[in-house]
């Protein structure tokens, strides 16, 4: 009986993982969360459901390149609001590739939603050892900090990161986040 729960729990998951979608994790990090928007997930058919560890002896390739390695879970969850579960793939990924400054940005954004801010401020001082102070990291830094009530410092890095990249849409929001959280002097959820 235990058996035939497992594949049929492996077989819905692969029905669900079917209609999931990929995109830049910098983009999904930076995306402000609303209560209003709605995920729709394409129902699909299929027959065989994707192995959750890659087969011995495979050829992982880049980290985030399989669905099932640790950074690409990661940011499924995260995509998903399950902050802990994307934590723990995160935390995983950099302690396998330490050097994966797209990990380690990951890994800070989810342990701002755990709001464990000192965690997360070590994990963007690593992203930026890696990959220098990034527009995507900056201002992932400046919502960290707004999410704190600390809209002074937020400022600093969000135009920070507008002088590096005056279009970038993501920048604009967190400005106009900025704005709304400092005219209603209440913190960001």
């Amino acid at each position: 009986m235990r058996g035939v729960v497992q594949v049929v729990l492996v077989s819905l998951i692969g029905v669900w993982l079917a209609g999931c979608v990929t995109t830049d994790m910098a983009a999904d990090l930076n995306k402000p969360a609303t209560s209003g928007e709605e995920t729709v997930v394409e129902q699909t058919t299929t027959t065989t459901a994707e192995p959750a560890v890659p087969p011995p002896g495979s050829q992982a390739g880049l980290l985030g390149s399989n669905p099932q390695d640790d950074l690409s879970l990661g940011k499924k969850y995260y995509r998903a609001a399950a902050y802990g579960l994307a934590e723990k793939h995160f935390r995983t990924a950099v302690e396998t590739h330490a050097n994966d400054a797209e990990a380690w940005l990951g890994l800070a954004a989810s342990y701002d939603q755990l709001r464990r801010f000192d965690l997360a401020d070590r994990a963007y001082a690593q992203a930026i050892r890696i990959a220098g102070p990034t527009v995507e990291i900056v201002n992932n830094q400046g919502y960290s900090l707004m999410l704190r009530g600390k809209y002074r410092e937020a400022a600093v890095k969000f135009a920070q990161a507008a002088r590096k990249a005056p279009d970038n849409p993501y920048v604009k929001n967190n400005i106009r986040l900025l704005a709304e959280s400092t005219h209603q002097k209440k913190s960001i959820e």
